[in-house]
């Protein structure tokens, strides 16, 4: 058995052995602890999206610890840069950064706070990142600092973001100071939020600020019309935005403008209603011209006068309204007189401002309710209403016919004319716009006929008139086109020699239902359809061919004439085209005289003149026609190169009747002497007539005394038997030697001299 004290021993060894057993085991464990703290704390740092250091506070900032996140975030490992063993991390900062952000560090430092300092690195590819580093200075006892310890994290995206951000934002900023539109924000009560410049001057203010100051009731300060304000606020609650919406709106300086408004609805998340935010254009200029072209669309540029599309929509309306007063409303369309030929003479510009000063003159005479329009060309229409009776609408005729023909002097010159008026009245002659200004036209046509400067009522019997105008027309044209036309020629007889000394080609259109139109039948339509200038050249180039041909004959010599229209004087190379007939035909321009009538010659005389002065150097022979019928001006008819005058068959038809007509009849002769012409008379019909002629030395004469207009095979015909000394004009010697005094009367010459 053992001894107690030894048992003793050994139960101290072993109570320390298990002491110390479990001091090593809780050593172990916290070792272990240990690790895993330090596997944790590495894990962590392995994970973190950056870098963990401590570095020296020294000149190189000497780095004595780098987390794995290092080469993430650099490039470099981190053994390359603890103690600076490859490079320093100083070295990787950029080196536009490195000062800025090293004396944001030491300035940290020296206050004893944190650090946070933002800047870019270098990385080890080359490329650029941004990078955020915070920590702080680790210190001893006597608050110097040691080292630092901090984090550094990639921001670059983050920094381009909010750099991008910046840019938009000061991108937007800029567009919202600089735009040319106005920019708002309102709230629903009319109180501006904001507005940028544009606005401000779009308003006439000078600042933004001003306007906002300014400004507390839109709908009131603002709008011409505040009613347009409540129209914006409805689009706005039914669909939370308007569009192009147009108003006019008062500025600073009280001038209106018109504006063009775009904006919407602001809404939180909840649906609430924040302000409104839109944009605002000045639109008055484009509002203006789209005035402007709807006012052309319906007006007539020259007189500014309603035109045919505004015309007919206010005869709508006024026919509406006599519907509803049982009143009538008189379509009157008026047609100035022989226009075409003062436009054709004195140029456009001349007969443009002639139409103006009609224009006024109608409308100065008519009441304010009524209208004036203009058709085209020459033809203004007048719609009077509340007219009661025809001799109201009479009275306005009459006083538009008054107005018109008062002379009107034109740069200096004075014009004048005359109009033909035809009246349709609603309901009674029509019921709609085209037949009531149909029937207003076949009234005006009727008072043409019947000599112009009046006033006619349509009445149903009128249009057979039309009808017939029509028809003839359309004869005219298909005759221009198959050449459906004769020539018939009557002689001029040399009251000296008793022989047959020209002619005269007179033109006529062969009637489909038989038979032969006379001149005054279509010459007029013929002027006013302009069909007279086709049917002109083929009497030039018919009547040289003709005189072309008795010349081959053998027959005598002698002048063709034919008769120029206005048209041909003012508006045609009549130059050119006498000259083409001529040489056609092979007649010597001699042989050709050309006859004006007294009216053409005196309209525009200078640029006559320059016409007359060319077809008389070609050798052509001028006359003037029916001379005596129209005014004159001696002071330009001495200078006009014209051979002959024609005396009209009016005052010749008057010799032994009218004193007054032989005295004009002795005057023309004596002048034309004077002027060193030649005197025909025409129209000559009976013996007194040619004795009264003949005793007062005129040169010449034609009529049915001697002789009808001939076919071109009867005229051939008179002239052979003139040769053979066996015609009817055996007759005139008779006559003439039976007068008296031969010696003043006996044949010794002709006209042509020949």
């Amino acid at each position: 058995m053992n001894k107690p004290g030894k048992r003793s021993k050994q139960g101290s060894l072993n109570s320390t052995l298990k002491t110390l057993g479990k001091r090593k085991r809780e050593i172990e464990l916290s070792r272990q602890a240990l690790r895993e703290k330090e596997r944790m704390v590495a894990t962590l740092m392995s994970n973190l999206d950056g870098m963990v250091y401590r570095c020296r506070n020294d000149a190189h900032w000497t780095m004595e610890f780098v987390s794995e996140g290092c080469h993430r975030l650099t490039g470099y490992h981190p053994e390359e840069l603890l103690l600076n063993s490859r490079i320093s991390y100083d070295q990787i900062r950029h080196p536009d950064d490195r000062q800025r952000a090293r004396d944001e560090i030491d300035a940290s430092l020296a206050a004893k706070r944190r650090f946070f300092v933002e800047y870019r690195i270098q990385c080890r590819d080359g490329a650029t990142k941004w990078v955020w580093e915070r920590g702080a200075g680790v210190t001893d006892d006597g608050d110097k600092v040691l080292t630092l310890e901090g984090f550094i994290e990639d921001i670059t995206e983050r920094k381009l973001s909010t750099q991008a951000l910046q840019q938009a934002e000061r991108s937007f900023r800029s567009i919202f100071e600089n735009a040319t539109e106005g920019i708002f924000q309102t709230l629903p009560d009319g109180r501006y939020l904001n507005i940028n410049p544009a606005l401000a001057r779009i308003y006439g203010y000078d600042s933004p600020a001003e306007l906002i100051a300014s400004i507390g009731d839109i709908q009131h300060q603002r709008y011409i019309d505040p009613t347009r304000r409540d129209d914006f606020m409805r689009l706005m609650q039914e669909h939370d935005v308007v569009t192009n919406f147009v108003s006019e709106i008062r500025r600073k300086d009280n001038d209106q403008i018109w504006i063009s408004e775009n904006a919407r609805a602001v809404r939180d998340e909840a649906g609430n209603l924040l302000f409104y935010e839109g944009t605002v254009e000045d639109v008055t200029e484009s509002k203006l011209n789209q005035e402007k072209l709807v006012y052309l669309a319906n007006h007539d540029p020259v007189t500014n006068l309603p035109n045919r599309l505004l015309m007919n929509d206010r005869l709508r309306q006024m026919m509406l309204s006599a519907q509803r007063k049982r009143s009538i409303v008189a379509v009157v369309l008026v047609d100035l007189d022989h226009f075409k030929l003062i436009n054709d003479t004195f140029g456009h510009n001349r007969g443009d401002q002639l139409l103006q000063t009609m224009a006024h003159r109608m409308l100065a005479c008519l009441r304010e309710n009524d209208t004036v329009a203009r058709l085209g060309g020459d033809e203004f229409v007048l719609l009077l209403s509340g007219e009661g009776r025809g001799e109201a609408m009479s009275q306005a005729a009459q006083r538009v016919l008054n107005v018109i023909a008062r002379p009107s002097q034109i740069e200096g010159r004075e014009l004048s004319v005359s109009c033909s008026l035809g009246i349709s009245i609603f309901p009674r002659d029509g019921r709609d716009v085209q037949t009531l200004l149909r029937n207003a036209d076949t009234a005006m046509y009727k008072a043409k006929e019947l000599g112009r400067n009046n006033f006619q009522f349509y009445s149903p019997e009128m249009n057979a008139v039309i009808t017939e105008r029509l028809e003839l027309q359309t004869a005219l044209r298909v005759a221009v086109e198959n050449e459906q036309f004769v020539l018939l020629y009557q002689p001029k007889v040399d009251l000296i020699s008793g022989q047959i000394a020209g002619m005269e080609a007179l033109l006529r259109v062969k009637d489909p239902a038989g038979g032969l139109l006379q001149p005054q039948n279509f010459i007029r339509l013929a002027e006013e359809s302009g069909l007279i200038l086709p049917i002109g050249e083929w009497v030039m180039r018919e009547a040289c061919t003709f005189n072309k041909s008795l010349q081959d004959r053998g027959l005598p010599a002698m002048r063709i004439a034919i008769n120029l229209s206005a048209r041909q004087l003012t508006r045609y190379d009549l130059v050119r085209a006498v000259e083409q007939a001529l040489r056609n035909a092979g007649l010597p321009a001699e042989y050709l005289e050309l006859e004006l009538t007294e009216s053409m010659v005196m309209h525009e005389p200078e640029n006559v003149i320059a016409t007359l002065g060319q077809l008389e150097a070609l050798g052509v022979q001028l006359s003037i026609d029916d001379f005596g019928t129209g005014y004159s001006s001696l002071s330009y008819l001495k200078r006009f190169p014209v051979a002959n005058l024609k005396i009209d068959q009016s005052f010749v038809r008057e010799l032994g009747q009218d004193d007054n007509a032989s005295s004009i009849v002795k005057a023309v002769i004596s002048l034309g002497h004077s002027l060193g012409m030649k005197v025909i008379a025409e129209g000559v019909e009976t013996r007194e007539q040619m004795t009264f002629l003949m005793e007062n030395r005129c040169d010449g004469m034609q009529g049915f005394l001697f002789s009808r207009p001939l076919s071109a095979d009867e005229f051939i015909t008179l002239l052979e038997r003139e040769s053979r000394g066996t015609d009817q004009y055996s007759i005139l010697r008779q006559l003439c030697s039976s007068l008296g005094d031969q010696s003043s009367l006996q044949f010794t010459g002709s006209i042509t001299g020949n």
